[in-house]
Parts: C-alpha cells; structure tokens; sequence
C-alpha cells in the first residue's frame, strides 16, 4: 500500500463553507431553507429525473426535520445553491457517501423548477467539486445519471466527470426500464483542468 495514501487525514465535513462563485453561493443549507426548497420536491420532472418513486405528498415537517440536522453531519456535505443575482435559494448541492477507505464521495445536485438552463447547475457543481479535492483531499467523486437525463450528464461532462459503464435497466419508471450512466472526476484530473477539460486550464488553490 502506498504510504502517502494509507496516511490521508480525514476530511472535515463538520465545517461547513460558504464557496463563491459569478452566479452562485453555495453555503450550508439550514431549515430555513426548507419554503424556498419545497417546489423541488413537489415537482414531478424532478422526481423522475432523480428516480424518486415515492407519489405521496411531500412531508414538510420531515423534510424540516432533515435539514435541521444537516450542520452536525461529518461524513457529509449538504449546502444550498443560492443565486447571487436574486439572493434566492434554487436548490442544493451534496457530497455524500463518504467512503473513507478509498477517499471518495458521491455527489448530487438539484434545482427548483424555472432555474435550469443558465449555467448555475454547472458552476455549483464545479465550486462543490473543486472543494472536494482541494480542501477535503477526496481522491474520487462520482454520480449516477439516468439516461432521459441527457442535459445534466451535458453538465457533468463539462466539469469533467468520466463516463465509466452503464447500470442497465436499474430504473423502472411508468413501465420503462431505464439505463443509469456511472460517472465519476478524479483528482489527478482535477488539477489539471480545475473543472473546465475543454480548456485545460489548471486550477486555482
């Protein structure tokens, strides 16, 4: 085993940041939060692009309960995606999964309706990446994404995620089998193109 990895501190998940960028804020997502970020979970398109079953009405108070919990986390990241230009909560952004034997993390994204299409999903994807490798010293991050979902995959790809195979037929929707793309970024890739691969830019500690 090589020493250098055998040896890797542990990630801080209990400090939750604040990550600026040109059109988004990402900062911890707390309670409050919750009203600006119901019609995500009332929305059906979301649902089904994010393979959630579940038709009962949403449960605000469990949904409260939740997210009031999310500072005391520490094997996870949650933080809401705040749109600078408006000052408005449109989503969250999450590291989660930690898996400390090989230092990765999953990662999952998700707007409120009306806020897709102007690049926000895109650049709170790259801020919440970038944290991963550059301050939480995680060494992979991956994602599932279905296949009628080809406008976040368009994102992912952007940021530099790698598809790696295909889960086949591990959704059924409304009588559909459908295919899930496995993706994931490492960090070797990371800092070489800091998120923008068709570039090359290196990134910015």
């Amino acid at each position: 085993m090589v020493d250098h990895v055998r040896s890797a501190p542990r990630p801080d998940f209990l400090s939750k940041p604040s990550l600026k960028g040109e059109q988004v804020l990402l900062r911890p997502v707390t309670v409050d939060d919750v009203p600006a970020l119901m019609p995500m979970f009332r929305d059906a398109e979301a649902s089904r692009l994010t393979g959630s079953h579940d038709g009962e009405e949403p449960d605000e108070a469990r949904i409260r309960t939740w997210y009031d919990t999310r500072q005391e986390q520490d094997g996870r990241l949650d933080l809401a995606v705040v749109e600078r230009a408006t000052r408005s909560v449109i989503g969250e952004a999450v590291l989660n999964n930690w898996d400390p034997g090989n230092g990765s993390c999953s990662f999952r994204i998700c707007l409120v309706p009306g806020t897709y299409g102007h690049g926000l999903g895109t650049e709170a994807t790259r801020l919440l990446v970038g944290y991963g490798f550059e301050e939480l010293g995680l060494h992979r991050v991956s994602l599932e994404v279905y296949a009628f979902n080809p406008r976040a995959r368009r994102v992912y790809e952007k940021v530099g995620f790698v598809a790696e195979g295909v889960l086949r037929d591990v959704l059924l929707w409304e009588g559909e089998r459908v295919d899930a793309t496995v993706m994931s970024i490492l960090a070797p890739e990371w800092f070489r193109h800091g998120g923008r691969p068709d570039t090359g830019a290196c990134a910015s500690l």
